[in-house]
Parts: C-alpha cells; sequence; structure tokens
C-alpha cells in the first residue's frame, strides 16, 4: 500500500467512525454489547493532539466535581478517577448495575400519551477545575456505556473567582460561555472536542441530552495562574503547573507524562511521576524541557525520587536559558541521585530563565522536580499582561 493509500485508507476509517446524527439512526453511534473476555477490545478511541496538555480538571490539582443534578446510578465523583474506568458484568446493586462513572436515571416525558422528555430535557454536572486555565480540548469518555450513553452533550464554562459553591455557580448572573454546542458522541468510545475560546475559565459544566451515563471527563489546557496570588508569596515553585509552568518536549514518553514532574504534593507510587525506557545507546541520555510560568529567579532546586527504586535516574544535571532563543546555561552540574530519596539543592547564585531542560543520565525515572525562585519585574509584567487579555 502506498503512502497516499494508507492515508486514504486511515481517512476513511476516521471517518466511519465519527458520531453520526441520530436523527437519521438513533442506534448509530452505539457499541456492540459486551460479549465477554476483554471489555476495551472493543473500545473506539481517536488521535487527540490536545491530549499532550495538562488535564485541568486532574484531581491531584484540586479539582472536583461539586454538583450534579441527578446520579441515580453512578456518582458524579467517578468522572475524575484518573484511571481508566473498570467494567465488572457480575456487579448489581439495589438500583441496578453499577457503572464505573456518572450516571442518572432515563428521563420521562409528561404522560402516557408523550412519554419521551422534552426536547430541551438535559442532564448536568459542574466540575471545579484544578488550576483555571485556557482550555483547548476535552475528552468525554463513554467507556463501557455501550447502549445507555447519552444521545449528544454540550459544555460550558465559566468564569469565577474564589471558592464558589453550587448556589453561586448556578445564580442567573453566572456567564456561562458555549465550548462545545450540544454534538453526538459514540457510546463505549473517548469522544474528543477540540476548543478554541481565548478565555480563562475556573468552572466547567458537562452537559448530557437528555440523559444516559459518562464515564470521565478529562479537560485539556494550559493553566493562568493569577498573578497578584504569586506577586504576593514572593518565593514560588516557578515550574510548578500550578503556577503556569508547562513541559514543552522530552526524549520519552513510553510510561507517563513529563508533566507528572511538576504536579503539585508528593507523588503517591511509581507510575506518579515520570520514567522512560531502558536507553541502550551510549553516549545519548533522556531529557525533558520546561517552560516556566513567566521569567524568573531559580534559587533553590528539589528533586524527588520517590518510589523509583530500582529505576531511578543515576544521575542528573540541570541547564536553563533566558528566553525562546537564549542560550543552554548549567544551573545543576550532573549530580548522582539516589533512589526513592528527596535531594534538594542551594544554588551559589540565583540562576534567571525561562526555560529549563532536565537531563537524566543514562535514563531512568523522576518523581517530582521543584524550582524555587521569584518572577524578576519583566516576568511579572508578561503575566499580569496575559491574565488582563484572558480574564473577562
Amino acid at each position: 500500500m502506498t503512502d497516499d493509500a494508507g492515508l486514504a485508507a486511515q481517512h476513511q476509517h476516521q471517518h466511519q467512525h465519527q458520531p453520526q446524527d441520530h436523527d437519521q439512526d438513533p442506534h448509530a453511534n452505539d457499541a456492540a454489547p459486551y460479549g465477554g473476555g476483554d471489555p476495551y477490545a472493543d473500545y473506539r478511541t481517536g488521535d487527540f493532539p490536545f491530549t499532550e496538555l495538562v488535564d485541568l480538571a486532574d484531581r491531584r490539582l484540586g479539582a472536583a466535581v461539586i454538583a450534579a443534578n441527578d446520579e441515580f446510578f453512578a456518582e458524579r465523583e467517578n468522572l475524575l478517577v484518573r484511571e481508566r474506568a473498570v467494567f465488572d458484568p457480575e456487579h448489581f446493586g439495589h438500583k441496578g448495575k453499577i457503572m464505573d462513572g456518572w450516571e442518572t436515571r432515563r428521563r420521562r416525558g409528561t404522560d402516557g400519551a408523550d412519554p419521551f422528555p422534552a426536547p430541551g430535557d438535559h442532564d448536568w454536572a459542574i466540575v471545579r477545575l484544578g488550576a483555571p486555565g485556557v482550555i483547548r480540548g476535552i475528552v468525554v469518555d463513554t467507556a463501557h456505556f455501550r447502549g445507555n450513553y447519552p444521545r449528544r452533550v454540550s459544555l460550558q464554562a465559566a468564569h469565577v473567582p474564589g471558592a464558589p459553591g453550587p448556589e453561586r455557580l448556578l445564580a442567573d448572573d453566572v456567564t456561562w460561555v458555549e465550548l462545545v454546542p450540544p454534538t453526538p458522541v459514540r457510546g463505549h468510545a473517548a469522544n474528543g472536542f477540540a476548543v478554541d475560546v481565548e478565555r480563562r475559565f475556573t468552572h466547567l459544566r458537562l452537559c448530557q441530552h437528555p440523559d444516559g451515563g459518562i464515564a470521565r471527563v478529562r479537560v485539556h489546557g494550559e493553566v493562568v495562574p493569577d498573578p497578584e496570588w504569586l506577586e504576593l508569596l514572593g518565593t514560588v515553585d516557578l515550574v510548578s503547573v500550578l503556577n503556569g509552568g508547562t513541559y514543552e518536549d522530552a526524549s520519552d514518553r513510553f510510561y507517563s507524562s513529563p508533566t507528572q514532574i511538576i504536579l503539585p504534593g508528593t507523588s503517591a507510587k511509581m507510575d506518579d511521576g515520570w520514567e522512560n525506557r531502558r536507553r541502550r545507546v551510549r553516549g545519548t541520555n533522556d531529557w525533558v524541557r520546561f517552560r516556566l510560568a513567566a521569567r524568573g529567579a531559580v534559587r533553590a532546586v528539589e528533586i524527588d525520587t520517590a518510589y523509583l527504586k530500582g529505576n531511578s535516574a543515576g544521575w542528573v544535571a540541570l541547564q536553563g536559558r533566558d528566553g525562546a532563543t537564549g542560550e543552554w546555561f548549567e544551573i545543576l552540574p550532573r549530580t548522582r541521585l539516589q533512589p526513592d530519596t528527596f535531594h534538594r539543592f542551594a544554588l551559589p547564585a540565583p540562576a534567571v530563565a525561562t526555560h529549563v531542560r532536565l537531563d537524566a543520565f543514562p535514563d531512568g525515572g523522576i518523581a517530582r522536580m521543584r524550582l524555587h525562585g521569584s518572577l524578576t519585574e519583566d516576568g511579572a509584567t508578561a503575566l499580569r499582561a496575559r491574565w488582563t487579555a484572558l480574564t473577562p
């Protein structure tokens, strides 16, 4: 098969698996009933480039599902569970089949003459983003909901400062911006939606029309921190996801995303960090490049290899760069690491940088990295300008 033919076949395959209009065939997006064996054998997924970005709704960042109008069959909190949904065909309770997701009861009409729900009827759940920011894409995962997934989903987002409760978020004066209009989804599938709205959001509303079940929701985007808060703190972790740090590129993502290196808190187990494959080519090493929250002066470095005992990096080095085209300079020379250990390094002088590169020799895992310092004056100015441009 030629490259052109292969691309054509791939395009046709993807087209055949796009959600169909339910008005033409109400069961076009159903998955086959579970027939035994691996329940993920017929799971339908797709290539969504935005999933490389941080999940703003990650529980490890402080996200939560704070309200839902209905969760009769399965609890709303399941939407943000980090692991993929589990299916047990024999697991039933007093209300029916127990599913690993959020599932509402079947909506009904007004009477027997009109048994179907009204066109506008829908169920909803509100997610507080753990790290407010610009949403670039959303995955609505209907794993194991084969014939009981929603006909359509829609997504809206809002910016409400502070720590609002459900009553505040449901008030009439809160503006919800439509990110995805009511759109068909497939059952037992990852349904991806790219978003192109240049706004900072704090909350997401997930709606299913008219009812049904959703296993997981992921909200990928770019963190936009509050510049006043960072300036008030003074010394902050300049590379933390919560403060707007992000990973740009890496030599290897085989076992896990390098984003996990800059998550808050400590790792809970071995896969809650960054681990690469075993490197076999002499003279090479693994590396990750990060962009800091803004231009800042790094004064201290922390590197943690927690839970990485036989597979931690042997040595690491840290370089910095001031500006997208600046020259790389040494922040931390090649330094021996201990497995399952928290390491602290005080720098002899502040290192002013916008980007850093962490090298692991020759390979191995890193659980967490912290770069403690403060924003430079121009870094704080740039951060305030971005905040102003993205915040209503």
